[in-house]
């Protein structure tokens, strides 16, 4: 695959017809916008680079942020059918690890455990319970806190799409030599120390950089 199909694939863009800001809605004749932000994007970055994609300027980084985003798209599409979200997947999952002991953890603590910002895990906790996943509970203890816990609906989605990242997680791994290998083992380890490690920004370090 060519690079700018690399591209195009990563921005989960299947296919981009010859003249896609053309194509009209029969019932209402305007054109289909759905796409466009990812369609006019892919077009973009075909027409800046080309074929050949340049070396990126800071390589570790630019490919963290692809995996990242693959990652993420990959589980989408995975999890489409059981109507769920990657962000809804990680909410639910890390849900799970945290009320092993029957305990219902707070909203704070899940967007601890998830690295997400506390407003918008309260965001994915209202959309889960609408959805029946889970059920949010004031605490009795502290009235500006809300636990949550799960609906038997969603302890059950929650155990079949924890299976099918699991079979995410294993392709993923498999050139590493699969998911219990020393070499996954020290990727594992990397990864925690990288997410570990404290990222501030300085301008006085930016303005100090050579030129």
């Amino acid at each position: 695959m060519t690079d700018s199909g690399r591209y195009v694939e990563l921005l989960g863009i299947r296919h981009i017809s010859p003249s896609p800001l053309q194509q009209i809605d029969s019932r209402k004749q305007r054109p289909v916008a759905r796409q466009y932000p990812r369609i006019l994007v892919a077009i973009a970055i075909i027409a800046m680079y080309g074929e050949s994609m340049p070396e990126p300027v800071h390589p570790h980084g630019y490919l963290v942020w692809r995996l990242s985003m693959r990652w993420r798209v990959v589980v989408d599409r995975a999890l489409a059918p059981l109507g769920l979200t990657h962000a809804q997947y990680v909410a639910l999952a890390s849900l799970s690890a945290l009320s092993t002991d029957g305990s219902a953890p707070s909203q704070r603590v899940l967007a601890d455990h998830t690295g997400l910002e506390a407003l918008y895990v309260s965001k994915l906790a209202r959309a889960l319970e609408s959805a029946e996943l889970i059920v949010r509970t004031p605490d009795p203890a502290d009235s500006r806190a809300v636990r949550l816990a799960f609906t038997p609906k969603g302890a059950e989605a929650t155990a079949k799409a924890v299976e099918i990242v699991e079979h995410l997680v294993a392709q993923l791994l498999e050139p590493l030599g699969g998911a219990g290998s020393a070499r996954a083992e020290q990727f594992r380890q990397d990864l925690n120390a990288l997410l570990e490690t404290p990222l501030t920004h300085s301008v006085q370090a930016v303005e100090g950089a050579p030129s």
